[in-house]
């Protein structure tokens, strides 16, 4: 197929690419700006939605990743609205401009997160379990509803709720220098469930996506085995060979990192893919060991 990818220089996306130009998809990248066709770059407005309608020539997907990176800097009010306006906005716009093609591409598969689910404990999290609360939790709401254009003009839409993606870049990378002085240790009380993915299956999870028609709606882009923040902390100290002996007590998170400790270190999100299960899916690192032995080299 012909994909055009938004947000392919982003984590998971520079992972994207390559693999679906591999496995015979001819992947274009739309970009915000120095747009060559030359080298297999289009532009992509992000204010309008509108695509270089080169890009669009025989087009038979989108997969949209673009949003601005949640975890970068506090949640300030202004933080809050670019955050809102990459992923809610965009999406919008871009479903609207789909929408409005006399020839539409078939698909659309957009990412999400599954702070969809907000903060709920040990309860194990589906596809089909109700939104949490949050500020998070209404970005997913919104960022998934936003994409209604396209569905309603007849183009199949996936929404990926991606959960914590581990791979040399991304969050995992954000942790390995405490970890690796001796530094780490568990956040709050280390009962909060950890939702994770390694970076190869996120990949996987996306282009699976994509080829199987019966797919739309949501889909939870974890494995099937969430552990605690303690479990995680445990597995990442012994892989590195180091102690974790220094715990993050739930008060001084939130004095770093403000309104965002709640959302994304303190709170539980116990997910399981049921779609992906359903579908048969197969996980290439289901055991967090494995993954982040892979990851690291270890």
């Amino acid at each position: 197929m012909k994909v055009l990818v938004t947000g392919a220089s982003g984590f998971i996306g520079s992972a994207l690419v390559p693999r679906l130009r591999e496995t015979g998809h001819d992947a274009v990248r739309l970009v915000r700006r120095n747009a060559n066709p030359a080298n297999g770059t289009f532009e992509w407005d992000v204010a309008s939605g509108r695509i270089d309608p080169r890009a669009l020539e025989s087009a038979d997907a989108i997969i949209h990743l673009a949003g601005e990176n949640i975890g970068s800097g506090r949640w300030t009010a202004a933080k809050k609205a670019r955050l809102r306006a990459s992923r809610v906005d965009a999406t919008q716009r871009l479903a609207e401009h789909l929408a409005a093609l006399e020839r539409r591409p078939r698909m659309l598969v957009c990412g999400s997160a599954i702070g969809y689910y907000g903060s709920r404990g040990s309860e194990l999290l589906s596809e089909t379990s109700a939104p949490g609360k949050g500020f998070l939790a209404d970005l997913c709401r919104d960022w998934e509803e936003a994409a209604a254009p396209a569905r309603a003009a007849g183009v199949r839409v996936v929404h990926v709720r991606t959960g914590v993606v581990l791979g040399r870049g991304g969050p995992l990378a954000k942790m390995l220098l405490p970890f690796r002085l001796g530094l780490g240790g568990v956040i709050g009380n280390g009962e909060q469930y950890f939702s994770w993915i390694a970076l190869d299956d996120i990949v996987e999870v996306f282009r699976f996506a994509l080829e199987h028609e019966d797919l739309a709606g949501p889909i939870n882009g974890t494995t099937s085995n969430p552990v605690t923040n303690r479990v995680f902390t445990k597995t990442l100290g012994k892989v590195l060979g180091r102690p974790t002996l220094f715990p993050m007590p739930a008060f001084a998170a939130r004095i770093v990192f403000g309104e965002m400790a709640d959302e994304l270190l303190l709170a539980s999100a116990r997910v399981e893919p049921a779609r992906l299960a359903q579908c048969g899916f197969s996980f290439r690192h289901s055991m967090l060991d494995d993954a982040l032995r892979h990851v690291l080299g270890r």
